[in-house]
């Protein structure tokens, strides 16, 4: 079929205005991938230099991607100091001390700042010991530097229900304290033995951190909650602020640029279709504050009567 002069320059037209889109698509797709580059690699060149802020709230558990992220902030040249922001009752001791020391790590390259708000004990307040600064309001809760482990004995209960366990282990101590044994004073003594181990440990943290003298931080380290101001007329704390004064001291004291942005990092969970749709499903039948903690754990949690 012959071709006229009309058919073939609407046919040229069509195909340059495809190369056209075809040619911005291009663009576009390479505009996106810059752009998610810089949102998402801490490490991207075209980053502007900021001050991170990381959020740690509700119960510390062991949690190797925070410890990535608090690594990766140390090596970032951009990140030039760290807002730890804590509202958190504590948690695992060993996740506490864990956090502590990244974080002691990261401030051996740049400034780190604690700003506490609701709560900030026990682990909660070990962690807060790793910046170089601790700011806290006059009404947050702090302190209740300690450790416990907590266990059940309910061998009179199964006695009248007509149970009787049946406990076959290598040595009296194996898995003591047990809900179906009476606790012995050997195992007592063990396990206080144990948690006296880990709060020794804390004490001196606490004493080294805070430059005080250890009898008196053992003084202050018998389980008890502090005010914010009770706090930081014993020491425990720096000064009573929020993040504009934690900002304020960097500034002033750590000479970091002040018009600086400040931006939040979150830890970078990655998780499947699957797992979302487990974690939702899970989340309705066991909401995420009845989360059990296993081992000695450094938690403050008020005795509701």
């Amino acid at each position: 079929m012959a071709i006229n002069a009309d058919t073939l320059l609407d046919r040229l037209y069509l195909k340059s205005q495809i190369t056209k889109w075809r040619i911005l698509a291009v663009v576009f797709a390479m505009v996106a991938l810059v752009i998610s580059t810089e949102r998402f690699n801490t490490h991207s060149p075209i980053e502007k230099e900021f001050v991170a802020r990381v959020t740690l709230d509700g119960i510390i558990t062991d949690n190797q991607k925070l410890y990535k992220m608090i690594d990766d902030l140390a090596d970032n040249p951009k990140a030039k100091a760290v807002i730890l922001w804590l509202d958190t009752p504590g948690g695992s001791a060993v996740a506490g001390e864990e956090t502590f020391r990244h974080l002691r790590e990261l401030s051996a390259k740049k400034p780190v700042v604690a700003v506490m708000r609701s709560l900030s004990a026990s682990a909660g307040y070990m962690i807060a010991l790793g910046a170089d600064q601790i700011f806290a309001r006059e009404g947050t809760i702090t302190g209740s530097i300690g450790v416990i482990v907590e266990s059940a004995e309910i061998t009179d209960l199964v006695e009248k229900l007509g149970i009787k366990p049946i406990i076959i282990k290598s040595s009296p101590l194996k898995a003591s304290p047990s809900p179906l044994e009476k606790v012995t004073p050997e195992s007592e003594r063990v396990m206080r033995d144990l948690i006296n181990d880990f709060y020794n440990h804390f004490v001196d943290i606490v004493a080294e951190r805070r430059k005080l003298p250890r009898e008196k931080v053992v003084m202050l380290a018998d389980g008890r909650v502090y005010s914010g101001k009770s706090a930081f007329q014993n020491k425990l704390i720096d000064a009573i602020g929020g993040e504009e004064d934690a900002m304020e001291w960097l500034v002033k004291e750590k000479h970091v640029k002040k018009d600086l942005t400040i931006k939040d990092i979150k830890i970078d969970e990655e998780t499947s279709l699957f797992d979302g749709l487990t974690e939702t499903i899970a989340g309705k039948i066991f909401p995420k504050s009845s989360v059990m903690l296993d081992g000695m754990v450094s938690i403050w949690h008020p005795h509701l009567h």
